[in-house]
């Protein structure tokens, strides 16, 4: 008589999915010697986060691939980038997705070795003191007259010296999140990890905007973006952006002296001299001559 096994739990069952030779083959060839670590952090955060338990295993260690090939650890704590189980309305269950913290989009920005300097983070009451909307200056050189946040910043300095800085309000972020994040809107409010990692999620969603406006993307960078349930960038306009990053934009002067002239006036033919016009009214002639069946 067979004995009745105990039902496998959810870490067992990731535990399985994770020993598949096929799955172990994708983790080495991620991260190498890492991949150990790397999944047993992941068998970590799986076994602390009820919620990412309700997931397909499967679903959640494809998601974890993402976080291993783009070498960014997926531990909560160090916000790099996280596996947020979200309820899927229509498949009626949990489902995780993969998303990337603004750590995580500084670590891909340095690795294209285009900026000189990247930061973002919280502005304090009291710090800001203005900001032009023309030029995109912001100066939040002001003491800080509290810990009450009143919103957040990016910057970002290209290699070029080019620079951009960008400041959201507090209530700006929040409209946002609300407007774009599945979880949010149905809810009308923050929830889920907007609301436990909010400073975070802010600083990740002010600098991706930014970069995603002004900076060079790299490959990594353009289809994380694009992929961003948070965010209402399309997969077509991080094709265009990429395009329009990568074309040259230097502009090509040539002096009408030196080369090719700059204004249609240039273009006009010269004038004809006397030989000329009497050879075309010659030929007029002779087509005339011939009859209107010529």
């Amino acid at each position: 008589m067979t004995e009745n096994l105990p039902a496998k739990t959810p870490v067992d069952r990731l535990k399985m999915a994770i020993a598949n030779p096929t799955v172990q083959e994708q983790f080495r060839n991620a991260l190498a010697e890492k991949s150990n670590l790397f999944v047993a952090s992941l068998i970590d955060l799986y076994a602390g986060d009820t919620h990412l338990q309700k997931c397909e295993p499967k679903e959640v260690i494809m998601e974890a691939l993402k976080a291993a090939t783009l070498d960014l650890p997926i531990n909560k704590s160090l916000g790099f980038a996280w596996i947020i189980p979200r309820h899927n309305g229509k498949l009626k269950r949990y489902v995780p997705g993969f998303q990337i913290g603004w750590k995580g989009i500084v670590q891909l920005a340095q690795r294209t070795g285009q900026y000189r300097h990247i930061n973002c983070g919280p502005v304090y009451e009291g710090e800001l003191k203005k900001t032009d909307k023309l030029t995109g200056e912001l100066d939040i050189s002001g003491e800080a007259a509290s810990e009450k946040t009143i919103g957040f910043f990016a910057y970002i300095e290209l290699m070029t010296g080019f620079r951009k800085a960008s400041y959201w309000t507090k209530e700006k972020v929040t409209a946002h999140a609300i407007r774009y994040n599945p979880e949010c809107k149905k809810e009308g409010k923050l929830v889920g990890n907007w609301l436990d990692q909010f400073e975070s999620r802010a600083m990740s969603t002010v600098l991706k905007l930014l970069i995603s406006k002004y900076g060079i993307m790299s490959v990594e960078i353009a289809s994380i973006l694009a992929a961003d349930p948070d965010e209402e960038v399309s997969p077509e306009d991080m094709v265009r952006r990429e395009v329009e990053g990568a074309a040259n934009q230097d502009f090509i002067d040539i002096e009408p002296e030196r080369g090719l002239a700059t204004t249609t006036a240039a273009f006009r033919p010269a004038e004809m001299t006397d030989e000329e016009k009497a050879e075309i009214a010659a030929m007029e002639a002779a087509n005339d001559d011939q009859g209107p069946g010529y």
